[in-house]
């Protein structure tokens, strides 16, 4: 069996990280799997030594019309049984087009919840044998729009859960890293500064939970357009230096395990990678009841959910795990154990090649 991906992200990390993911487990099945990138792109270097080949093609985004020429020629050129399309930017509809006209069967792998027009997904999602929804909050919105139930499956995201591990030995790393005193307590919260992850949310229950803890420093990571509001917002609710800017950072498997309870109170999420890397870590976690979340978060079980927007709620639960260390190691501990059982490497690898198989076997002849 031979892949062709199509993966139009720029950076390593989320959907872009997963593909490299899938490539190198299909390597270590013996499978063929190709893919297609944007010139200059992370994914290409970091694909090399597990693709058969890396082809860097121009993608110009939605209105790339010419990425279905470009694309035609490449499905041709390596035969694929399969065309793996990854990301939206254009990508998505290009390459089902692409497929649909070299008569390849194409399946889409869907990594968000934000719901689309009825009208465009009645249209669109007629070029996919297969949509994978990465969980199953994002196939319920598929679902809901109207795809058939038997096109769409949940296969989960997945984490490296032998780089994202617990360990505190470096914890006086982390204090001089972010200039941290010795007995504060850490909150940290990975995500693209972008309105629906719920920045300003955790703003609103900070004062709250700054009273109840004082020695606590909050950690944010990542970037975005939302960055410099955000930043205006600390600095006029006077919480300079309780908040670090951290930026993005490529060793967060380095940093959270020795931070106390991650973050996330986003108001839509189709799964959320920094989640499965933070369970794998052995945070405890606070998140929002959105999207693909309470698949990862287990109220009582390795967390807390919030309804979105509601800071009270968030501030609450920050307090009782700031102020209750065997509970913020009990839900660390049982948030491994649920990254160890459901989103390991090779679940995620073997969910999609039974898709494959499923498509593949309905096409042949009988």
């Amino acid at each position: 069996m031979k892949t062709l991906h199509v993966e139009a992200g720029m950076h390593l990390y989320g959907g872009a990280l997963q593909v490299v993911f899938l490539l190198q487990g299909l390597r270590a099945r013996g499978e063929e799997a190709v893919l297609v990138c944007p010139r200059g792109s992370a994914i290409a270097a970091a694909a090399r030594q597990h693709a058969a080949r890396v082809h860097e093609i121009d993608m110009k985004g939605d209105l790339d019309i010419g990425l279905v020429s470009r694309l035609r020629r490449l499905i041709r050129a390596e035969r694929p049984d399969i065309v793996h399309l990854h990301s939206r930017r254009g990508s998505d509809l290009w390459g089902g087009l692409a497929a649909r006209r070299e008569a390849v069967p194409a399946v889409l792998s869907r990594r968000v919840d934000n719901p689309e027009p009825r009208w465009w997904v009645s249209r669109k999602y007629r070029l996919y044998a297969r949509v994978i929804a990465i969980s199953n909050g994002i196939r319920e919105v598929l679902l809901a729009e109207g795809v058939p139930p038997e096109r769409v499956v949940c296969v989960h995201s997945a984490v490296d859960t032998k780089r994202y591990r617990p360990g505190r030995a470096g914890r006086a790393w982390l204090r001089t890293e972010f200039g941290l005193a010795g007995d504060e307590l850490t909150l940290a919260m990975a995500a693209q500064f972008i309105a629906r992850k719920g920045h300003r949310t955790l703003l609103a229950a900070l004062p709250s939970v700054l009273t109840a803890h004082p020695h606590t420093r909050v950690l944010l990571f990542g970037q975005g357009p939302e960055l410099e509001p955000v930043r205006r917002l600390v600095n006029q609710a006077g919480l300079a230096e309780r908040v670090v800017f951290a930026g993005f950072r490529s060793d967060l498997e380095r940093v959270l395990p020795c931070v106390d309870v991650m973050v996330h109170p986003a108001e839509m999420e189709g799964l959320g990678v920094a989640l499965l890397q933070a369970a794998a870590c052995g945070l405890p976690i606070v998140a929002g009841r959105a999207g693909g979340i309470p698949e990862i978060v287990r109220p009582g079980l390795n967390g807390e959910l919030i309804e979105p927007g509601d800071a009270a709620a968030l501030a609450t639960h920050l307090v009782r795990l700031l102020g209750d260390e065997a509970l913020r190691e009990r839900y660390g501990a049982a948030g491994r154990e649920l990254a160890l059982r459901e989103f390991s490497l090779d679940a995620m690898v073997d969910g999609n090649r039974e898709v494959y198989r499923a498509v593949l076997a309905a096409r042949a002849p009988r």
